[in-house]
């Protein structure tokens, strides 16, 4: 088998590493396409709890191979810890491989991140605060730092000055202290010891791990919605996270990938600013966060929540090719007595079965919904969709139906092994 896409399907936060985890334990190497540490994934496994930001979760899995790809945005303190961390509790991290293409967030980054979302006011965007933005508008501008420039000390040194230099418009325009550049050049030689083990020309090694007939997760963050293509502008991250990031992320081709999976929630959620048509501000909003427990894994956000949005997802499948979907946390709905499904939305007088990816326009969006039964009722020791309540069985149906592709994989709890998974036919 070739190449798998992993994509989220709605604004990120679906329960990608979860699946992720359960699909590491078929292939050979799982590799992440895009953004930084702003992502974080959270895995269970036998009661123990993994929250990762940049490592891919297949990391969990005994000889799965691990990238992390070049069109990720990396912060190299992060990283050290995030390896160390998983180091100490027995998980052999050599296998990781970090790409010498990907770009270093550096702490004037982190810096004018907040700078600038500060000086937003009202108009704020919901940025993390990690440097994400900055650094990929350095990597456009051709003004960034690659991890390829840690395999050399006297290299390295020489680029961050010079980068430092080309930022000290930007601080003086935000007010902001100059950065101590010596003891950032002597923190980075230290990262750069740590992880030259690490870096490698990783699209030669896909390209190699594809001859031999191995298998290739390829792992997103974020979700489409958040895409700075074709997501809610500017209320997006800053990376490709659809399907297409994975090849221009990876530098693999279009017709070495067989399946694209899209992950989507039961219900909705989205963190931070930006129009959001089926959010619910009431009580039922603030169970599905309860019970959910919709807080960020990187920033411990709250999220909001609402009903699934149907109009969003069939975007999503179709800017995405998405051929199956993985649906998470059903389980999650087994308090409602009853389950609305936004099918189209109403603007201005207008009915739309169409996703508006201007934010002005979708924030003005009301939605329609479909009613279904609930069945308040515990799913999680169920492992076989016929075992499933009958509402419940018949929710996914019509999610089937309405969305035209098929579910093959249901979560019915956090748990690795609290999951429906279906055969491909």
């Amino acid at each position: 088998m070739p190449a798998i896409i992993l994509v989220g399907a709605q604004w990120g936060d679906e329960g990608k590493g979860k699946i992720t985890d359960l699909l590491a334990a078929q292939v050979d190497v799982v590799a992440r396409y895009g953004g930084g540490d702003n992502a974080g994934h959270t895995v269970v496994v036998r009661g123990e709890r993994f929250a990762l930001h940049l490592v891919p979760s297949g990391v969990l899995h005994p000889g799965t191979e691990c990238i992390l790809g070049s069109g990720m945005v990396i912060n190299p303190s992060r990283l050290v810890q995030e390896l160390d961390g998983l180091a100490a509790r027995g998980v052999d991290v050599s296998r990781v491989r970090v790409s010498s293409a990907a770009h270093l967030i550096m702490p004037w980054h982190i810096a004018l991140d907040a700078a600038q979302e500060a000086a937003r006011g009202g108009s704020k965007i919901g940025t993390t605060g990690r440097g994400i933005g900055p650094a990929y508008a350095d990597k456009a501008a051709r003004m960034g730092i690659r991890v390829g420039d840690m395999l050399d000390d006297d290299h390295l040194a020489a680029i961050i000055r010079a980068r430092a230099e080309e930022k000290r418009p930007f601080f003086r325009a935000y007010g902001l202290d100059e950065p101590g550049v010596e003891a950032i050049v002597l923190q980075y030689q230290e990262y750069a010891a740590r992880l030259r083990p690490h870096i490698a020309d990783t699209v030669r090694l896909v390209h190699q791990r594809l001859a031999e007939g191995k298998t290739i997760l390829c792992e997103g963050a974020q979700g489409t919605l958040l895409d700075l293509d074709h997501g809610t502008y500017p209320f997006v991250t800053s990376s490709s996270p659809v399907a297409g990031g994975a090849l221009t992320g990876l530098g693999i081709g279009p017709g070495q990938v067989s399946r694209v999976i899209g992950v989507a929630k039961a219900y909705a959620t989205r963190v931070g600013m930006g129009p959001f048509p089926t959010e619910l501000t009431d009580d039922t909003g603030e169970q599905l966060v309860v019970i959910g427990g919709e807080y960020g894994t990187t920033t411990g956000r709250r999220r909001r929540a609402g009903w699934l949005d149907l109009v969003a997802l069939r975007y999503a499948i179709r800017v995405n090719g998405i051929t199956e979907l993985a649906l998470t946390k059903l389980d999650v709905l087994g308090a409602f007595p009853e389950i609305r499904v936004c099918v189209a939305y109403r603007c201005k007088g207008e009915r739309l079965t169409d996703f508006p990816t201007e934010a002005r326009t979708l924030a003005l969006c009301e939605p329609e919904y479909d009613t279904l039964p609930g069945w308040q009722s515990e799913i999680s020791h169920v492992r076989s969709r016929q075992a499933l309540p009958p509402a419940a069985r018949a929710y996914v149906a019509y999610l089937e139906h309405r969305l035209g592709v098929p579910i093959r994989i249901i979560s019915v709890g956090p748990e690795r092994d609290e999951t429906i998974v279906e055969a491909r036919g």
